[in-house]
């Protein structure tokens, strides 16, 4: 079916899709700035420790050490562990999913009604003199 054949609510369940898939990616984004900002503090327990050990606090240091830098976020799971996960599992998946659907409703056109609303506009606008 060609973008200009859908019926609204084909054009509304594309566009709700594209929100969906959109939304993902912003949440993606706060999920890779998760797994930076658990980067830096750890780079900091790091240099904790040296400065534990070099202050004589070994057992303080040995306890960073031992428990905190090598522990995972999540049950033994690193940050990029999970980000990876995610983005190969949850987003791919959703992905393919809403190219799937725009490809049998629009052939592959995407943002179909801001396509219109754009043609629209364009259309409906005075010439510049």
């Amino acid at each position: 079916m060609a973008q200009h054949d859908l019926d609204p609510a084909e054009k509304a369940a594309l566009h709700e899709l594209q929100l969906g898939i959109e939304h993902l990616y912003r949440a993606y984004g706060k999920f890779l700035e998760f797994h930076h900002g658990i980067g830096h503090a750890m780079d900091r327990f790091a240099t904790a420790e040296r400065v534990l050990r070099e202050a004589g606090y070994t057992e303080f240091a040995d306890e960073l050490r031992d428990h905190q830098l090598p522990a995972g976020v999540v049950g033994d799971k690193w940050t990029y562990e999970l980000v990876e996960e995610f983005k190969r599992g949850f987003l791919a998946d959703a992905d393919g999913f809403e190219q799937r659907v725009c490809r049998e409703l629009a052939g592959g056109v995407d943002h179909v009604s801001e396509r219109e609303l754009q043609s629209y506009w364009r259309e409906n606008a005075k010439p510049r003199s």
